[in-house]
């Protein structure tokens, strides 16, 4: 007997159970866990400078459907690296903004697009606080 693949109404419903864990979670790290907003907010910033914006937000916007796809299956191989090897903070880092990525094509739920706008204020937020703490020097 093989197991039914779950249902698009079925794997929805998982991840709007991880985002708001998620939001909650990353609520509370900026209360309390400076360096994983850091860390969040170093991997984003290099992430937009690649798609040469200024924030994740703008970042987000300009995406192609390969880009997207190319993303989260190294946001998935780097995040599996980093929690093998101990590195929970960078791990938690990157699934912050694959969930981000991925909410955002879920807009259609109020609360999904509600929370994706949450998180993508607290990963610009992590960016410029980061920028400021490393600013770019010209040779």
């Amino acid at each position: 007997m093989t197991a039914e693949a779950p249902t698009t109404e079925v794997r929805n419903a998982e991840f709007k159970q991880r985002f708001a864990a998620v939001l909650a979670d990353i609520q509370k790290a900026g209360q309390e866990d400076g360096e994983a907003l850091g860390l969040i907010g170093h991997l984003a910033s290099d992430l937009a400078k690649s798609l040469q914006q200024p924030n994740w937000s703008k970042a987000k916007a300009v995406i192609t459907p390969q880009t997207y796809n190319d993303l989260l299956k190294i946001f998935e191989q780097r995040g599996n690296e980093y929690h093998q090897a101990g590195q929970t903070k960078h791990a938690y880092a990157i699934q912050a903004l694959a969930m981000s990525l991925i909410s955002g094509t879920m807009r259609k739920d109020p609360q999904l697009a509600e929370g994706e706008k949450y998180l993508d204020t607290i990963i610009d937020r992590s960016i410029a606080i980061y920028q400021s703490l490393n600013p770019v020097t010209l040779n």
